[in-house]
């Protein structure tokens, strides 16, 4: 089978024939399929098992027919090789045994292993090096949404001990940014070493900062990323979460190569807040997907004939699947665009 570099290509603003699709979770909850090995193991546990990560990083990409895989991991499988003892727990989410509330907390962090702690997430990416026919995504959660889960102790809504830090101890804050930053960029460095084709960090909760905090308090920080990690020949996405609209403008000197947008920002418009310096991926509000298909496909097909405008769109939701949505709508959405989106993307370039 003939290697699929849609999404690569859309990565880099090269023209496509149709639009590249996948979706952010689409390995997951919402898959019978999954929900059975689920029975059996933790999410943990399937990690730590090369050959079933594998295998549930495969599911999507054989059933939905998506463009690009997404590595089955979870953004905090890193911060235990750095000393953070964490559970997932059902319904809630990271739960952090040893909370980080002081300098001190900051100063035991050790740095990033992924020899010896991670080698099991590195296999993963090698078995699927192997058995891809899409380009194989692999991600790290961005350092501020990181910082929220081992400060707070587990999810929150408000952020407060978070921003706490940030007003109060700028000088903690800085030092756990410094060293988050170190870690993401070594583990994305070894994941695209073992065979990943893109990457994409994850700042799912940025959105709670106004532009003038997160210019000063993370901005710093995700900008040394990109910059460290420039050298990679692989698209590089930063996707700044829920409620982002506001940052977009802040961003236009990263050195990404894809902004992922939220449902709350149009296309066209994302594209204008950025300064049309990127490709842009996004950005159906996941649940839409609770509604009939042909409301779905008249959501899409918005989307699409927004992205088609300019080269370097991919399709994707605006944040991550959930677990009740449609396994057979979702084949459906991904057979729409690609079908609708080459003929648009023909009668276009018939036009030009």
């Amino acid at each position: 089978m003939a290697y699929n570099d849609r999404f690569i290509r859309a990565g880099y603003k090269q023209p496509v024939d149709q639009l590249p699709v996948w979706y952010m979770r689409q390995a997951g909850r919402y898959d019978p399929e999954y929900r059975k090995v689920k029975e059996k193991y933790t999410l943990l546990e399937i990690c730590k098992q090369p050959e079933l990560a594998a295998e549930v990083t495969l599911m999507p990409v054989r059933k939905l027919g998506v463009d690009a895989a997404i590595l089955y991991s979870d953004i905090m499988n890193p911060v235990a090789s750095i000393g953070i003892d964490f559970d997932i727990v059902k319904d809630v989410g990271p739960v952090i045994h040893n909370p980080i509330r002081s300098s001190a907390d900051v100063e035991k962090l050790r740095p990033i292993n992924v020899e010896q702690d991670l080698s099991h997430i590195m296999e993963t990416i090698r078995i699927l090096d192997n058995e891809l026919t899409v380009p194989l995504i692999t991600f790290a959660g961005a350092p501020f949404t990181i910082a929220s889960y081992l400060i707070e102790g587990r999810p929150s809504k408000g952020y407060i001990r978070t921003k706490e830090m940030m007003y109060s101890e700028p000088a903690v804050w800085f030092q756990l940014m410094d060293k988050l930053g170190d870690m993401v960029i070594t583990y994305v460095r070894h994941q695209i070493q073992n065979g990943g084709k893109a990457f994409q960090v994850f700042d799912s909760w940025v959105g709670a900062l106004s532009p003038a905090d997160f210019k000063v308090y993370v901005l710093p920080t995700i900008t040394r990323i990109f910059d460290e990690l420039s050298d990679l020949d692989v698209p590089k996405i930063y996707f700044p979460g829920v409620s982002s609209g506001e940052l977009l403008p802040t961003l236009s000197d990263i050195k990404a190569n894809v902004v992922g947008l939220d449902w709350r920002v149009s296309i066209n418009e994302g594209r204008r807040r950025l300064g049309n310096k990127f490709a842009v991926q996004g950005n159906l509000d996941p649940y839409v997907l609770t509604a009939p298909i042909e409301v779905i496909k008249k959501y899409a097909k918005s989307i699409i004939d927004e992205g088609i405008q300019q080269p370097g769109y991919i399709f994707n939701l605006g944040h991550g699947l959930f677990p009740e949505a449609s396994i057979d709508k979702l084949k459906e959405l991904t057979d729409y665009v690609h079908e609708y989106s080459a003929e648009a993307l023909k009668v276009q370039n018939v036009h030009i």
